[in-house]
């Protein structure tokens, strides 16, 4: 059975430093645990990230799906998460191109790509790197391109629960207009975001909610009604809502 991150290793999560975020909304660390390999299940979020893992920097792209990358028992792997808006002109590339895939990041043309991974590799302690890691970032941060403004008032519409179609009249866009932001700044259109943010909505009430019943559960993150949400969370995660629930609530409880 697959592995939700917080059951697979020790998973945590950091405030950028300031400086950092206009363009990076959390920065964190995985580390695995040693012993026999275990099936992770990396879940959609709407986000893209950019990864130190195994002597490289890689760009992992928007999901739509879960993703089960190999990762070696005992790695730690440091990350940052762009926020919504941000990642497409820091890596001057469209998210639509980058959909299910890790990318090495001097492939997507970076020059200070090999300077950064030479720094990093000299770094062996995971807390070292991480602190060089949050470092370099803020060096490339003082000439990064703003974020797309109008992309984060349509990822926070998804996060609320409001359809992004709302937003049209205030963005004076029109809807095809309305798909291509979303495709470029996200990779997807406004209701796969919708359907994704609603899950995540569902994740977070499994960490917060004690005994919930999922029936509940399901309402509380905005799905129509129990089945509906078995039928979402089984596309996007491959897991069922109850296993879901049991991972999540169990790290809460060792936390």
């Amino acid at each position: 059975m697959a592995l939700l991150p917080a059951r697979a290793g020790r998973y945590r999560e950091y405030v950028p430093a300031p400086t950092l975020r206009r363009h990076f909304s959390r920065l964190w660390s995985h580390a695995l645990h040693d012993g026999p390999p275990a099936m992770v299940a990396i879940v959609p979020d709407g986000y893209c990230d950019l990864l130190w893992i195994d002597g490289r920097l890689v760009v992992a792209g928007p999901d739509r799906t879960a993703a089960f990358p190999v990762i070696r028992p005992g790695a730690t792997v440091i990350g940052a998460r762009f926020a919504p808006g941000a990642a497409a002109p820091w890596l001057k590339t469209p998210l639509s191109a980058l959909v299910g895939c890790s990318i090495p990041l001097a492939d997507i043309g970076r020059k200070d790509t090999a300077e950064f991974e030479a720094r990093l590799a000299n770094c062996p302690d995971p807390s070292d790197a991480a602190a060089l890691f949050g470092r370099l970032l803020e060096e490339t941060a003082r000439d990064a391109e703003e974020p797309a403004r109008d992309a984060a008032m349509i990822f926070a519409a998804a996060d609320g629960g409001r359809p992004a179609s709302g937003l049209l009249e205030h963005l004076g866009m029109s809807e095809r207009q309305l798909r291509r932001r979303c495709h470029h700044h996200f990779g997807y259109g406004a209701k796969t975001l919708e359907r994704i943010r609603r899950f995540q909505r569902f994740l977070d009430l499994c960490r917060k909610s004690g005994t919930m019943p999922l029936a509940r559960l399901a309402l509380e993150a905005g799905f129509a009604d129990q089945p509906h949400m078995t039928r979402e969370v089984g596309e996007l995660s491959t897991l069922t809502p109850a296993i879901i629930f049991d991972q999540l609530s169990i790290g809460t409880r060792d936390d």
